[in-house]
């Protein structure tokens, strides 16, 4: 059988409701005539509903952008309560590569601040279409390095320094940490990528199978890397790391955590980054969630895998801070 024609793993029961409902509103397709629809937003709550009752502030940043672009904005979440420093994250939102904000998915991120005593930065990157590739990566990476430099204004262990990123902003995650490797700087300790789009390609079997159900299908990955990359997609004119898995060499990089459900477009390509990363002689964790679909513990937070994928991700980063 082939991989256009072989079905889909089934979705966890205790998450197909909320499936439902998403459909009722929200087309598991999108294409670039719905980029307008998309970028309504209300696929996950507003920082102030995540805030509310909990010791966490939130402080916006402007810093300076890559030469000859704008400025990037970042929000700074922290607790008053961080003796002594812990680490920091910098985070990378949800988006598909062409909508959201900084706060996009950032909720179990937010989680950190309380759990870790954590400084999370998340940044305001450039969408695409009107802002092609490089364009998000050079902010991230703009980002990143700030972040790093300030790590005792801010307040964190600049020796516990992680990226983590959701979706394309795991793709961003995933490349910040390349470019972090072959420039030098800054030194990252771990690297948190979450249902992460690494792959312009998009011809593995799971985005095959994933296609007109669940959630962010083929179709729409496709919208968003075309409109990320437009021609050069699928050619050697892809700007590096922009699309992480076209890396030859993944050596040399920091401890991973990978995590995806089973019914997610990018099972494949995470399964086969982690596999790389092994290759290579590196330090991988991998988590394939039976059942889950993109960004099910962002839409379900509260079904048992959800929470099951939360509890390993934080033992991971636990264990990692401690060595």
């Amino acid at each position: 059988m082939s991989a256009t024609h072989r079905p889909a793993p089934a979705v966890d029961p205790a998450l197909q409701g909320v499936l439902d409902d998403l459909h009722v509103n929200l087309s598991p397709t999108v294409r670039p005539e719905d980029l307008d629809a998309v970028r309504a937003g209300g696929l996950t709550p507003p920082l102030q509903d995540i805030l509310r009752n909990r010791s966490v502030r939130s402080e916006d940043r402007r810093i300076p952008g890559p030469d000859g672009a704008p400025d990037v904005l970042l929000s700074i979440l922290r607790s008053d309560r961080q003796t002594p420093p812990g680490p920091g994250i910098v985070f990378f939102h949800v988006s598909g590569n062409i909508f959201g904000d900084r706060f996009t998915g950032i909720a179990p991120i937010v989680d950190y601040v309380e759990q870790l005593g954590a400084v999370v930065v998340t940044v305001e990157y450039r969408l695409a279409p009107e802002h092609p590739a490089p364009a998000a990566l050079d902010d991230a990476y703009a980002a990143l390095t700030w972040t790093s430099k300030h790590a005792g204004e801010l307040g964190f262990d600049t020796a516990k320094l992680l990226v983590a990123g959701i979706s394309a902003g795991g793709g961003l995650a995933a490349a910040v940490t390349l470019r972090a490797r072959d420039e030098g700087l800054p030194v990252i300790a771990g690297s948190l990528l979450l249902s992460a789009g690494l792959d312009e390609r998009n011809d593995t079997t799971s985005s095959h199978q994933i296609d007109g159900i669940a959630l962010w299908d083929r179709t729409s990955n496709d919208t968003g890397w075309d409109l990320l990359l437009g021609d050069r997609r699928g050619t050697d004119d892809v700007p590096a790391h922009v699309s992480p898995s076209r890396t030859a060499d993944v050596g040399g990089l920091p401890p991973t955590y990978i995590d995806v459900g089973s019914v997610d477009t990018f099972r494949d390509e995470d399964v086969a980054y982690a596999s790389a990363i092994w290759a290579a002689g590196g330090d991988a964790e991998l988590h394939v969630w039976p059942g889950g679909y993109h960004l099910f513990e962002l839409l379900a937070p509260h079904a048992p895998v959800s929470i099951r994928a939360r509890e390993a991700r934080l033992a991971w980063i636990r264990q990692l801070l401690s060595r």
